[in-house]
């Protein structure tokens, strides 16, 4: 039994990693300037990751199948070292390899998330909450109101808690359930929660960003194909969570300056 157990290991490793090898499931289309990047280190990482798996799986094969028979009398064998000697080369071994992966990754990394917005870039406010996500544009006068919690009040559509009685930069502001943007331009995404975890996920950006209560994130990244895609919640935010989506509009200039001018007349 022990020498089939082996086989089926071998049979069951290689099946496993055809796919992959295959790109049976390639990923969607990618439509920022940073995809290739992220897509060129997923590559990296799948087959490092992929050869030390059958690695391991082969290797355990052979011990399965070299001691399969051993006998009760028969004398144990032990690794070179001990149980230490054994500990402290996996330890080498695995840390070797997530010290790689992260000199070899961080560049693709720090171009979203360590590197400063463009000078132009837009800004684009975007919050989170059970279960709905809303964007927030400021107006002609370029600038945001300020955001004031006891005023939020989703039956009268005042998600972002504005003031347009007080607060003059907020009478312009533009509020949408969409994300539009316009293509070749950075965007400066602006992530707040109002109530507990969520995310920002958009699989052709290859962007995902948590939001994260009581912090203001961001993130910023370039869209190069119009288009419209899927925006979902990636973590799990309550019984709602399944439901939680919106839609990123990627138009051209004359499109998205059209489609601002309409949502500010409403």
């Amino acid at each position: 039994m022990g020498k089939i157990l082996a086989v089926t290991l071998v049979i069951v490793a290689i099946v496993s990693a055809v796919p992959i090898v295959m790109h049976t499931w390639p990923p969607p289309e990618d439509i920022s300037t940073h995809g290739y990047a992220i897509d060129k280190q997923m590559d990296e990482t799948m087959l490092e990751a992929g050869f030390s798996f059958l690695a391991a799986q082969l290797l355990l094969a052979l011990f399965i199948w070299q001691y399969a028979g051993r006998q009760k009398q028969d004398k144990l064998k032990t690794f070179p070292g001990g149980a230490k000697g054994l500990v402290i080369a996996a330890l080498v071994l695995v840390g070797s390899e997530i010290l790689a992966l992260g000199v070899i990754g961080q560049k693709a990394w720090a171009n979203v998330y360590f590197a400063p917005p463009d000078k132009d870039a837009m800004t684009i406010q975007a919050q989170a909450g059970q279960f709905a996500f809303y964007f927030r544009y400021p107006g002609a006068d370029g600038k945001f109101g300020g955001m004031h919690p006891d005023k939020i009040d989703e039956g009268n559509q005042n998600f972002f808690g504005l003031d347009p009685e007080n607060d003059v930069d907020s009478r312009d502001d533009i509020v949408a359930a969409e994300l539009a943007i316009p293509a070749n331009r950075q965007i400066n995404l602006m992530l707040h929660s109002k109530d507990v975890g969520h995310s920002f996920y958009v699989r052709e950006l290859r962007i995902q960003q948590d939001f994260v209560p009581g912090l203001d994130l961001a993130v910023h990244f370039t869209a190069t194909k119009p288009g419209r895609y899927e925006i979902v919640c990636t973590q799990l935010c309550g019984l709602g969570h399944y439901n939680m989506k919106a839609y990123l509009s990627v138009l051209f200039q004359e499109e998205f300056e059209k489609w601002l001018k309409e949502r500010a007349g409403q």
